[in-house]
């Protein structure tokens, strides 16, 4: 895992040495100019946006709407509530876990690893490198951004809080932050950001609402292997969904803003006509608080 994680931080590095030497502008190129590219060309001009992508979803917070505001204050609001049968929720599922087939326990387990994870990442940016297609490179770039934004993330976050692991049999007031057990690392949930960050960036590529649903319920695997092994409560989870959306969204916008993938978030059919909207939507009244899922 640590060599690993030396490659990744080595190519970035890399990446980051030759566009700033060559003062890679991403935001100068047009459409066509991007189209003459090589391949070695085209590999700086996304490995910037890949970096920039992730500054900008640490930035959007400080630039949130009002909208976004009560989409804050009503996932708040939902943790909150299921918070209080944190310990319950998770004997649950973890008694769940017996009957469930090996098969889809494990791949939840491998998919959610980095290592594998980061493999499926790579494949289909690569694709879309070889074969010049602009679809796959977004696609492959707003997998990289997002999965590396909440990649990092999560790994602060964990050392921030030390929440207690359900397995320990501490509860859902256990918190010993800084500690670095990893008995201790149950917030956020690593497996769920890195596992639906894909599945969420690779559904935005087809507009297939059916397909979309399908790769939700691949990406959604992880997670649930993760409550059923007691690695996690369902608020960690819950929170990590929602931190996995906000993060793939504000890449998502910001690759919008270039003009080196001839595809737009909602224009990337071939008539030119808007393709569904497929989206998760957090909503709340005085009365009720729902997830739902718009299409």
């Amino acid at each position: 895992m640590k060599f690993l994680k030396n490659i990744l931080l080595t190519v970035v590095l890399l990446v980051v040495s030759i566009a700033k030497s060559q003062n890679f502008k991403s935001d100068k190129y047009t459409a066509s100019d991007v189209k003459e590219m090589n391949t070695w060309q085209l590999l700086q001009y996304d490995g910037l946006n890949a970096l920039n992508g992730v500054a900008y979803a640490y930035a959007k917070p400080f630039h949130w709407q009002k909208r976004d505001l009560y989409r804050a204050g009503a996932t708040s609001l939902l943790v909150s509530g299921l918070y209080t049968f944190d310990n319950e929720s998770s004997d649950y599922f973890r008694k769940q876990e017996k009957d469930v087939p090996e098969l889809i326990r494990d791949f939840g387990w491998y998919f959610g690893s980095p290592q594998n994870n980061y493999g499926v990442t790579a494949g289909v940016y690569a694709y879309g490198l070889v074969t010049k297609d602009p679809a796959w490179r977004r696609t492959g770039v707003l997998m990289i951004s997002s999965a590396t934004a909440g990649g990092i993330l999560q790994q602060i976050l964990k050392t921030i809080t030390g929440r207690a692991r359900p397995e320990t049999g501490l509860g859902r007031h256990e918190f010993r932050p800084f500690s670095g057990e990893s008995g201790f690392g149950s917030f956020p949930s690593g497996h769920t950001v890195l596992a639906f960050t894909t599945a969420y960036a690779l559904a935005k590529h087809f507009d297939n609402p059916y397909v979309k649903a399908g790769i939700y319920t691949v990406g959604l695997i992880s997670p649930v292997s993760r409550l059923w092994s007691g690695a996690h409560f369902l608020t960690d989870v819950v929170l990590s969904l929602a931190i996995t959306i906000a993060t793939v969204e504000a890449v998502d916008r910001y690759l919008d803003t270039r003009n080196g993938y001839g595809v737009k978030r909602y224009g990337r059919g071939k008539t030119g006509q808007d393709p569904q909207k497929f989206v998760f939507k957090l909503s709340a009244t005085s009365h009720s608080i729902g997830l739902t899922l718009n299409f």
